[in-house]
């Protein structure tokens, strides 16, 4: 009993297993084991003996490498792209209206950061940086540029498409005039008691050209370039004129230098050809007439957008006239002569 009571001494090489009522039970092969009794089965005979399994001997396998635990900070691998499972249509669809919409606003900032550096550097480097471009002239032409025109970098990009296309109407009116003449030169081919418009012609042709450019697309660049209420005044007043002398030109009165309908008309009686050459500026001129009206009434609703008045128009004119040098000097000159004819008189008076 003491056995029991006491810790076992290392040194004892006790077990359990050694027992000899276990070992004469573990030798005996003709024991029943349990999984081949039933004890619910009515036979009665007697279970068959005992028999172990025989065991094959498994062949040995190659040492495999330790797995490798992956750390906490490790980043897990969940997969290439190409083996996940591909999106649906639909998120597909807004995934590529997110990235068309990113690139377009890219673009766009793309290209307020170069109008800016373009507006820095013209502004830091001055007229040295800033060199005219308009007429585009050769180097080697005698005569340079008169103006600095870059629509992309002087016009908000609300108003470019409204003043490039304003700038091929001009275009396409001085088109419309070199095709006046050659209507002109055509109808005194074949009459030469029109030498009146021929005349006319060419002199609509050397004044309408220039003057447009500078008495209504000039003072509508400037407008949008510096939302300038007194340019945009100054443009409704010429273009609407301009539109009343394009309502001439497509009726063609007589000795006026217009191919417009009336003269075009009677020509196709004389000859067919310069009938159908006059009768095609007539149409020129017609198609003038309305797309002009229709761009001053696109371009007199975007001068309400962006806060013009008449007051600033006066404001405008007032501050332009006030810091010319010229102007200045005129009136300083005459308010001297003012005073000094003022103090002759008073002596004058005087004696």
């Amino acid at each position: 009993m003491s056995q029991y009571t006491r810790f076992p001494d290392p040194a004892d090489d006790t077990n359990p297993f050694q027992d000899p009522a276990v070992a004469q039970h573990s030798s005996n092969t003709g024991y029943a084991t349990l999984d081949l009794y039933n004890p619910f089965d009515s036979n009665t005979t007697t279970p068959p003996p005992y028999e172990a399994a025989q065991t094959t001997p498994t062949p040995p396998q190659p040492a495999q490498p330790p797995a490798k635990k992956s750390s906490p900070t490790e980043p897990r691998n969940y997969g290439s792209y190409s083996t996940q499972q591909a999106p649906p249509p639909v998120a597909a669809a807004a995934t590529a209206e997110l990235l068309r919409k990113q690139e377009e606003l890219e673009r766009r900032a793309a290209e307020l950061e170069r109008r800016e550096r373009a507006l820095d550097s013209a502004g830091l480097g001055g007229a040295a940086t800033r060199q005219n471009n308009w007429p585009p002239l050769p180097s080697f032409c005698p005569v340079q540029p008169c103006f600095y025109q870059d629509i992309a970098v002087e016009i908000s990009q609300n108003f470019q498409r409204t003043v490039t296309a304003m700038y091929y109407f001009w275009i396409v009116s001085a088109g419309a005039l070199q095709l006046n003449f050659l209507a002109c030169l055509a109808h005194f081919c074949i009459d030469t008691a029109v030498g009146v418009d021929l005349g006319m012609s060419i002199l609509w042709l050397l004044l309408f050209t220039p003057c447009s450019f500078l008495c209504w697309y000039r003072p509508l660049y400037k407008a949008f370039r510096s939302d300038s209420s007194f340019n945009f005044f100054l443009f409704f007043f010429i273009f609407f004129t301009q539109i009343v002398v394009y309502i001439l030109m497509a009726i063609g009165i007589p000795n006026w230098g217009f191919s417009g309908w009336i003269v075009a008309l009677s020509s196709v009686k004389k000859n067919v050809g310069a009938g159908v050459i006059m009768l095609l500026a007539a149409m020129v001129f017609t198609g003038q007439a309305v797309l002009g009206t229709v761009m001053l009434k696109r371009i007199h609703s975007l001068y309400r957008q962006t806060g013009a008045s008449f007051q600033k128009a006066q404001a405008e004119l007032a501050s332009g006239v006030l810091s010319n040098d010229a102007v200045r000097q005129a009136a300083a000159q005459a308010a001297a002569g003012a005073a000094q004819g003022a103090a002759q008189g008073a002596f004058t008076g005087g004696r």
